[in-house]
């Protein structure tokens, strides 16, 4: 099932998502649909509160469907270490449209849950390593705009509230 994806300004982008404590048939579905979602939008992570479910669930596949074995699952996931600085252009599935140029770390190590609740380590670098951030800020209520200067996520704001006023947002 493709479920539609949260724009920016509804609330559930914007709080904290709920632990996952329950690994089940129903949890593994709602995985399979996230990445059912996340390929249909052209995207290389999905979290769950991008589809208006207040879960700590992400998805991530930097290879776009390409290789079957580039496919995670982060339930409940934390990030242990952080090293180096990249500076690259991101985007949201939530914030079509709009692009920037965002820091994060150049190399990152997160501690997650898979879908049937087994803990794992994983270490990205570059793209991987943006995306783990980036869905991982989502599960924490925090948009990419949160991590442009004031002055550029302002902008942002102003150019969605015109495509709202419009009806095409």
């Amino acid at each position: 099932m493709i479920y539609p994806i949260v724009k920016y300004g509804a609330a559930v982008l914007e709080q904290g998502a709920q632990l996952v404590t329950e690994f089940d048939d129903r949890l593994r579905q709602l995985v399979a649909d996230m990445f059912e979602t996340m390929y249909a939008a052209s995207g290389v992570g999905l979290a769950a509160p991008q589809i208006g479910i207040s879960l700590q669930l992400a998805v991530i596949d930097v290879t776009v469907g390409k290789d079957p074995n580039a496919k995670l699952v982060l339930v409940n996931p934390q990030i242990i270490h952080r090293q180096g600085r990249q500076k690259e252009e991101e985007g949201c599935l939530s914030l079509p449209g709009f692009h920037a140029d965002v820091v994060r770390p150049e190399r990152v190590t997160i501690r997650a849950l898979d879908a049937a609740g087994r803990e794992y380590t994983q270490t990205g670098e570059e793209l991987l390593a943006r995306a783990l951030c980036h869905e991982i800020d989502h599960l924490h209520g925090t948009l990419f705009i949160q991590h442009l200067s004031a002055l550029k996520r302002d902008l942002i704001r102003r150019r969605i509230r015109k495509r709202a006023r419009a009806g095409d947002w």
